[in-house]
């Protein structure tokens, strides 16, 4: 019998698939490839990875007899049941002590559950997040592991080989136990998405409000990203606004409806579970789901009146504010997933490292920036940090955007741009920073309808007070405060 030569297998050659591939053979490590449609396999093996110790198997008996122990199989397949599917053709194949890897965008309830009833069979799951698109995982994604801790010896030197580097470090590190590792991907996505939406409406205020065109806005992008924007999201859409087809503005003619996978929507799901007020990431998922109705847009917009004022200020002025409240808006997004990260860890007993998050966010991934380094920075002086808000950069920072942001908002209403992202930044601003808001008023007005009791300003938290408001309503309680 010949003896098992390979490090790893990976199952499913989607493009992704292909370039992680090559690029753990580009490390020195033997992998082995497998691929429902068997055609999918030989074009890789006989195309991109000819040449290379890449070894592509036609069934999964003969892929996992390929690898040395404990077995370390990758899934880079579709989430959701195919990757039950994949482990339970798996499970019958592998022994106690051998490791499955998810490496897709599941769900972190999926991984779990599946973390658990590998647990069950004397089997280690991870469920890991890769970030950084196509090119990413060529060259160096970022990667998020949390799962079996016990896993974590056996893929270190693999994932943290491949990965991409901030400096001379890993931008990979493990998150924690279950499913902390898709949580952390989900948080990053959603932050992805906000980061999109902020530009985007930066977009659209510079070019509708403003009326500049493409060229001009190629220029104001290379500029900010020299400097506190300077990230991957800010460099590719510099390089959008400069990108011609035929000698037209390809920005131009793309339909202005967006799509999902639904990270997104998770993160604020997951953040309406916690009772965190992720609201930014939430306004940027309606966003899309707001352009999605392209059809009925059109119609309203010749309905429905809008301001007739126009911008008349200072243009070199205002284009600088809208960089300010951007980059507040920015911090806002940010302070918000790290507000659920916090209460997650919490929750699911994750002790998650948060300086270590944004340094595996640093390189390789979608919300890369020259600010993650800023975050670290904060979670290393203060490990028990309440928010980033209240790391003195960030405090200061939103003191110096202040007055730009407010500008920008105030504007883009009296326009009648919408600008549902960098609103709600603001309102949260707004919010956070009063010691007093006017849950006192709800809290009478449901304990008026409800009886669902109150709090008090001059008796001891904890003890709870109701009532009669009419002097018919009686002093019975619902004793649903949080409801």
């Amino acid at each position: 019998m010949t003896e098992p030569t390979m490090d790893i297998a990976l199952i499913g050659l989607a493009v992704m698939g292909q370039n992680l591939v090559l690029n753990m053979n580009d490390h020195g490590f033997k992998v082995a490839v497998y691929n429902r449609t068997t055609s999918v396999m030989e074009d890789f093996i006989n195309g991109s990875a000819k040449g290379t110790e890449i070894r592509g198997f036609a069934t999964l008996e003969e892929l996992v007899a390929s690898l040395k122990r404990p077995r370390r199989v990758m899934l880079l397949v579709q989430a959701g049941k195919p990757v039950d599917a994949v482990i339970a053709q798996l499970a019958s194949l592998l022994e106690p002590g051998d490791i499955i890897i998810d490496g897709g965008n599941s769900h972190f309830p999926d991984t779990q559950r599946r973390y658990e009833a590998c647990q069950e069979q004397g089997l280690r799951f991870i469920g890991t997040g890769v970030s950084g698109g196509e090119e990413g995982a060529r060259f160096g994604p970022s990667i998020m592991p949390g799962g079996d801790p016990e896993a974590w010896p056996f893929v270190k030197d693999i994932f943290q080989a491949v990965s991409a580097k901030a400096g001379d470090e890993p931008c990979c590190d493990w998150v924690g136990s279950g499913g902390a590792g898709h949580y952390v991907k989900m948080i990053h996505n959603g932050i992805e998405y906000g980061d999109m939406q902020l530009i985007c409406e930066a977009y659209q205020i510079l070019h509708e409000g403003l009326g500049l065109d493409n060229d001009r806005l190629h220029e104001i992008f290379t500029e900010w990203n020299s400097g506190e924007l300077d990230s991957y999201l800010i460099e590719i859409t510099r390089d959008i606004f400069g990108h011609r087809e035929d000698g037209q503005a390809l920005i131009d003619v793309i339909l202005d409806t967006a799509g999902q996978k639904g990270t997104g929507k998770w993160t604020g799901i997951s953040a309406l579970d916690m009772g965190m007020p992720v609201t930014l990431i939430g306004e940027a998922v309606f966003a899309r789901c707001l352009s999605a109705l392209k059809d009925e847009r059109v119609r309203a917009s010749k309905i429905l009146a809008g301001p007739e004022a126009r911008f008349d200020g200072d243009t070199a002025t205002f284009i600088d504010d809208v960089r300010k409240a951007l980059y507040a808006s920015k911090i806002i997004s940010y302070a918000q997933g790290y507000m659920l990260l916090r209460e997650a860890s919490k929750h699911y007993g994750w002790d998650l490292n948060f300086g270590g998050i944004a340094l595996m966010w640093r390189g390789g991934c979608i919300i890369r920036s020259v600010f993650l380094g800023r975050i670290k920075e904060a979670f290393d002086a203060n490990p028990d940090l309440d928010n980033l808000l209240l790391a003195p950069f960030f405090t200061q920072a939103l003191k110096d955007c202040q007055d730009g942001w407010r500008r920008v908002v105030s504007q883009a209403v009296q326009i009648g741009i919408p600008t549902p992202a960098f609103s709600t930044a603001l309102a949260f601003y707004d919010g956070y920073r009063h010691a007093r808001l006017p849950a006192n008023l709800l809290q009478a007005q449901r304990d008026y309808f409800g009886a669902h009791t109150y709090e008090r300003l001059d008796k001891p938290r904890g003890e709870f007070f109701h009532t009669n408001w009419t002097g018919t309503g009686g002093n019975v309680t619902s004793r649903t405060y949080n409801v």
